[in-house]
C-alpha cells in the first residue's frame, strides 16, 4: 500500500525510490510488525482476561501443566493482524504470490480461532473434532494447491527442487497439488502439536520465517539465482516481506510468551504459522529445505504417529509421553531446558538449510 504512495512521491523527490528496494521494506516490514505486537499486546491480553478467555488443560497432559488453566489463549490473533497489517502496508499487492500465501495463513487462523472458540465456550480442551478440522484444512489446503498450481508461469514453479544437489528438479505435474496440499495441512499440524510450552513453537517459526525470507529474495533475485544455482522464480522476493512481517510479529508475541507465558498462541495463531511457513516454501520452491529447518517441527510430528501405531499395533508406548517435548518434561527435564535445547536444534537446522544456498 504504502508503495503506491512513495511511486507517487518520487515526482517530487527522488529519494522516494529507495522503497523500491525489497530489503528495505522487508526490515521496515519486519519492525512494523514487531512494534504492532508490542504496543497492541498488553492491551489484547487484559481484554483476554477480562472476557476470561483462558486456556483449558486437558487431564491427560503432564501434571505440572495444571497450573497453566486459566491462562489466556488465542493470542495468535495478535500475530496474525500485525502480520496482515504490515505485509498490506509494505509490500507490492500486485504481487499475487503474497496475497495467496496471506490470504490461506488468515483462513487457517479461521480454522484455528473457531477451534479455540468452542474449547473456551463449551470448557472443552479437544475444541473441534479431528475430523471437522481435518475437513476444513483440506479445503483450504487443496484450493491454494490448486491455485497455485494454475497460477504457475513456468515448468520450474511445479518442479521438485532437490538442495544440496546442482540442477536436479524433478518435474511433478500434476502431483505438484498433491505435494503442495501434504506441505501445507502437514506443516499447520506439525507446528500446532509442537506448541505445548511457553515459547517452544513461535522461536523456531521465527527463525525458520526469517530463513525463508532469505530464499525468497534470492530466489526471486535473477543474478542472485543464477549464481547460487537455484531456481528463479518471478516475483517471489515480495514474499520476503511477509516472511520478515512473520518475523517481527513473532517476536513480540514471543515478549508476552516466553516461560511463564502471560498469553498462549491456541489454535489461531498454531494452525496459521504453520500454514504460512508451508505456503512460502511452496511458493520458492523449497519444501524440502523447509523439512530440513524445520526438524523440530517434523520430529514432534512423527514421535506422535510413532506412539499412536505402537500402541495400536503392539499396546505399548515408545515415549513416556507425545509429543516429543512431553516426553522429556516426564524425564525430569525443567520446561525451560526443553524450550531452550529445541531452540538450539532449531538453529543448527536453520543453517543447515542456509548452507543449501552455496554447497551444490
Amino acid at each position: 500500500m504504502l508503495l503506491i504512495f512513495t511511486e507517487y512521491l518520487q515526482q517530487y523527490y527522488t529519494g522516494f525510490n529507495v522503497f523500491q528496494y525489497i530489503t528495505l521494506r522487508t526490515i521496515l516490514g519486519t519492525i512494523t510488525a514487531l512494534l504492532l505486537s508490542l504496543l497492541i499486546g498488553p492491551a489484547m491480553i487484559r481484554r483476554l482476561v477480562t472476557y476470561k478467555v483462558g486456556q483449558s488443560i486437558r487431564d491427560d497432559g503432564p501434571q505440572s501443566h495444571l497450573s497453566k488453566a486459566g491462562t489466556p489463549t488465542m493470542g495468535g490473533a495478535l500475530i496474525l493482524v500485525s502480520v496482515a497489517v504490515s505485509t498490506l502496508l509494505w509490500s507490492d499487492l500486485s504481487s499475487n504470490k503474497v496475497w495467496i500465501a496471506l490470504v490461506v495463513t488468515l483462513l487457517f487462523g479461521l480454522i484455528g480461532g473457531i477451534d479455540d472458540y468452542k474449547k473456551l465456550v463449551y470448557g472443552n480442551a479437544k475444541g473441534l473434532s479431528a475430523r471437522v478440522k481435518f475437513f476444513w484444512q483440506t479445503v483450504v489446503g487443496l484450493t491454494a494447491a490448486i491455485v497455485m498450481y494454475r497460477m504457475a508461469d513456468s515448468p520450474i514453479e511445479t518442479a521438485l527442487i532437490v538442495p544440496f544437489l546442482k540442477d536436479v528438479m524433478i518435474p511433478l505435474g500434476g502431483f505438484f497439488v498433491v505435494l503442495s496440499y501434504l506441505v501445507i495441512v502437514g506443516s499447520s499440524n506439525a507446528v500446532n502439536l509442537t506448541d505445548g510450552l511457553d515459547g517452544l513453537a513461535i522461536m523456531p517459526t521465527v527463525m525458520v520465517a526469517g530463513a525463508l525470507g532469505i530464499f525468497a529474495y534470492v530466489t526471486g533475485h535473477a543474478g542472485f539465482a543464477n549464481y547460487l544455482g537455484i531456481p528463479f522464480v518471478s516475483g517471489s522476493g515480495e514474499l520476503a516481506i511477509f516472511c520478515g512481517s512473520l518475523v517481527g510479529a513473532g517476536l513480540g508475541f514471543l515478549w508476552f510468551n516466553t516461560y511463564p507465558a502471560q498469553v498462549f498462541m491456541g489454535d489461531v495463531g498454531a494452525l496459521a504459522l504453520g500454514a504460512a511457513l508451508g505456503m512460502v516454501a511452496i511458493l520458492i520452491r523449497q519444501e524440502l529445505v523447509l523439512l530440513i529447518m524445520g526438524g523440530v517441527f517434523v520430529m514432534e510430528t512423527v514421535s506422535v504417529i510413532m506412539q499412536v501405531a505402537s500402541y495400536k499395533l503392539t499396546g505399548r508406548r515408545i515415549f513416556r509421553m507425545a509429543p516429543l517435548h512431553h516426553h522429556f518434561e516426564l524425564k525430569g527435564w525443567p520446561e525451560p531446558r526443553v524450550i531452550v535445547r529445541f531452540w538450539i536444534i532449531t538453529v543448527i537446522l536453520v543453517l543447515i538449510g542456509l548452507a543449501s544456498l552455496k554447497i551444490r
